[in-house]
């Protein structure tokens, strides 16, 4: 893609107070408000008013929480190393278990389409559950057998993209699970890091390991089909050798269709996918992005900066969490140049 400067002067945002204490695992703004929810390598799920900068409650699971997301504005949905399948309500503090795993869980999605919640499993399965059983009663609806590990997960509309091992993609649709809706391969040749739908369903954002993301499209026809492409990003050259880096967040601005990602080189961009620019870059962050959210408004991104051991146990900063006030400059595609033609 064609890039732009990086943004001159960008502050990294405003610091949330009292973050997780080990690696960040994902972090998501509620549908209704400036929660944001977020999960965490130190077994915790916490809940912030990132407005406010205040931390509403918190909640132990036995061990590293690998997913999270919202139910409603005060209750969510948490997986992870210990199998279950957690809702939490932090108004009450009541928890329920709707069910396990026989492997740690990797991924969490709840479809307000079909009140349905979706895990996905290093177990090689994917599971739909129905979170209105009574407490106590497996909730189990569903189980789907996949090709390898579940490695991440999104949701528009009806429709879910599973990304595995050995990238693999299915894609399903929620009214009917008894098979993919599509079987595919990621036109990326290396691992799979995060999969992110279009937020107007259209198809698909995946990154790899090797710094580079694909646009994806749901349409198989050969028009559909000819409109992908992928893009180098996140990766530094110096002295004549590129130095690569893994792109493990993709986040989309939900007005603007625009998105960001962030990698293992501490940076964060913002795309145009249709004009294949990018629009901004901010200033370099402590360390490794691990989770990217934009607000529900697209007025505030989350940004988790934590390093994801890609080089290894060693000495490393802090886990942190910023909260940046976005400024429409940095999100809004801008208009082609018109060219006279004379």
């Amino acid at each position: 893609m064609i890039g732009s400067t990086p943004a001159p002067g960008a502050g990294s945002g405003r610091e949330l107070s009292s973050p997780p204490s080990d690696g960040i695992s994902n972090l998501r703004f509620s549908n209704h408000s400036d929660h944001l929810l977020v999960s965490s390598w130190d077994a915790n799920v916490r809940l912030y008013d990132a407005s406010a900068n205040v931390l509403k409650g918190q909640y132990a699971h036995a061990g590293a929480v690998l997913d999270c997301c919202f139910h409603d504005d005060n209750s969510g949905f948490s997986v992870g190393a210990d199998t279950i399948v957690r809702r939490h309500d932090f108004n009450t503090g009541k928890d329920d278990r709707l069910g396990s795993h026989k492997d740690p869980i990797r991924c969490v999605e709840y479809s307000h389409a079909t009140g349905q919640v979706i895990t996905g499993s290093w177990d090689k399965t994917l599971k739909c559950w129905d979170p209105r059983a009574a407490s106590g009663q497996d909730s189990l609806i569903n189980t789907c057998p996949q090709p390898e590990r579940v490695y991440s997960m999104s949701l528009v509309g009806h429709r879910l993209v599973v990304a595995t091992a050995g990238r693999h993609v299915n894609v399903y649709d929620l009214r009917n699970m008894s098979q993919p809706e599509q079987k595919r391969e990621s036109s990326l040749k290396y691992q799979t890091r995060c999969v992110r739908c279009y937020p107007n369903g259209t198809g698909f954002a995946l990154s790899s390991v090797e710094g580079r993301v694909a646009m994806e499209f749901f349409d198989m026809s050969e028009a559909g089909q000819a409109k992908k492409y992928a893009f180098k990003c996140h990766r530094r050259t110096e002295a004549g050798r590129d130095t690569v880096f893994p792109v493990n967040a993709i986040a989309f601005h939900p007005i603007y269709g625009t998105f960001a990602t962030g990698g293992c080189d501490g940076f964060v961009n913002v795309w145009d996918g249709n004009n294949k620019k990018r629009l901004y870059q901010y200033s370099r962050y402590p360390t490794s992005i691990a989770a990217l959210s934009f607000s529900r408004d697209g007025r505030l991104l989350a940004v988790a900066s934590s390093y994801t051991f890609e080089e290894g146990q060693k000495p490393h900063e802090p886990d942190q969490i910023f909260i940046r006030s976005i400024n429409e400059v940095e999100v809004k595609p801008k208009p082609k140049a018109y060219v006279n033609p004379s």
